[in-house]
């Protein structure tokens, strides 16, 4: 790839950085924002449960209102609107308005990275696809290993108002990056998504197998990961002290996957897979043995983060080159499914493992994961085996 070309794939990933950080990092200011608004800490909690929300529901829909619009411009007014979205956030006087604010911020997020990836794998080789998503999704695993901690101790520090205003900052420098360094294209100017477009893309089973993968795929980690701090401090006997450091090397080995999982992606993205669903559902089954030793706690979180987000690349390539196949029109509205589907997975896996807290033992959360990963795994050689037969 070129020097061009990565400091495209950079500016992305900046801007990914940002909107990441905005995500997360309200989960440790919580306790802050309810006090400072004179909320109960439930209703401080719908603010991260109402941001998945938007982001889940308004992506589809916005990615058909703007599938004809040139994908710099709309990747640039895009992280407009995140900035604003995180300007109201610092200025916001009650619960209400801060939720109008989360809500704002959300539809950008989900849209801006259903339509990142579009852009990302267009500016690039098509042998390295998965590598440029992959990069492009770094800047959101890199916002959970420093810009999550850190906003977390701006907030603490100063005042919960100042993260939200670094993080407009922030998405001041993506908008920058993006204006200087990603080109204008041609092709990135697609045809309007119709009704029948849509149509075909919920109708077609590989897609639809696509989108089942993901929701799969990321609905097995957090079954365990919801609950990964009180496993660590119940079951490992980590003081709550650590927990920090122990979950920011999770991070650091999330950053390692998701890199390892575009290499894998590059090629065949079906055809790796496979492979890393089956992985995931073996470090998941292992995490019942690993998490209660001290010391192997350590290596069960290592692994588990390698796993945690390697199949990111792979399911985002492989859903736009369906739609590439299938509905040429409605890549954007493919890739913008594909995002929902990360945060239905995210909450289907919280809600499986809050039911295995309630009737049994928390590390069982560990084997429905697993069951999850590997239900992933198999429908993956279904398809790709499917795949072999259609083109060969």
């Amino acid at each position: 790839m070129t020097k061009q070309m990565y400091r495209a794939l950079f500016a992305l990933a900046i801007s990914a950085f940002a909107i990441g950080t905005t995500e997360f990092v309200i989960v440790g200011l919580l306790e802050t924002v309810a006090d400072d608004l004179a909320i109960s800490l439930t209703t401080a909690g719908s603010l991260v449960s109402g941001y998945a929300l938007a982001l889940a529901i308004g992506t589809p829909i916005l990615a058909v209102v703007f599938s004809g619009m040139n994908k710099k411009r709309l990747l640039v007014w895009l992280m407009v609107v995140f900035t604003i979205g995180n300007a109201l956030g610092v200025i916001a006087p009650t619960y209400e308005w801060l939720m109008v604010s989360r809500v704002v911020t959300a539809v950008a997020h989900g849209l801006f990275f259903a339509m990142a990836t579009i852009v990302a794998t267009r500016i690039v080789p098509a042998t390295k696809q998965g590598t440029a998503v992959s990069i492009m999704f770094t800047g959101l695993t890199v916002a959970t290993i420093l810009g999550v901690p850190l906003g977390t101790w701006v907030g603490q520090s100063f005042s919960w108002r100042t993260t939200f205003g670094v993080v407009a900052v922030l998405g001041v420098i993506g908008l920058l990056a993006i204006l200087t360094s990603v080109q204008q294209d041609k092709q990135q100017i697609e045809e309007k998504t119709t009704l029948r477009d849509i149509g075909a893309l919920v109708k077609n089973p590989h897609i639809l197998g696509a989108l089942t993968m993901t929701i799969l795929g990321f609905g097995a980690t957090f079954v365990l990961f919801t609950y990964m701090a009180p496993i660590l401090s119940d079951v490992s006997g980590y003081a709550s002290s650590s927990i920090t450091w122990i979950l920011l090397l999770y991070g650091v080995f999330v950053a390692i996957g998701n890199i390892i999982g575009g290499r894998i992606a590059d090629k065949e993205p079906l055809k790796g897979l496979r492979f890393v669903f089956l992985a995931q559902a073996v470090i998941l089954a292992l995490q019942y043995v690993l998490l209660p030793e001290k010391f192997l706690a350590l290596v069960a979180i290592s692994l588990l983060g390698l796993v945690a987000f390697m199949m990111s690349a792979g399911v985002q390539t492989h859903i736009v080159q369906l739609a590439e196949r299938y509905v040429p029109s409605a890549k954007g509205m493919a890739s913008a499914l594909n995002i929902s589907a990360f945060n239905i997975g995210i909450a289907l896996g919280s809600t499986l493992g809050s039911v295995v807290l309630a009737v049994s033992d928390v590390l069982n959360t560990a084997f429905v994961g697993a069951g999850m990963a590997l239900l992933a795994s198999l429908l993956a050689m279904v398809s790709y085996n499917k795949q072999k037969e259609r083109l060969g």
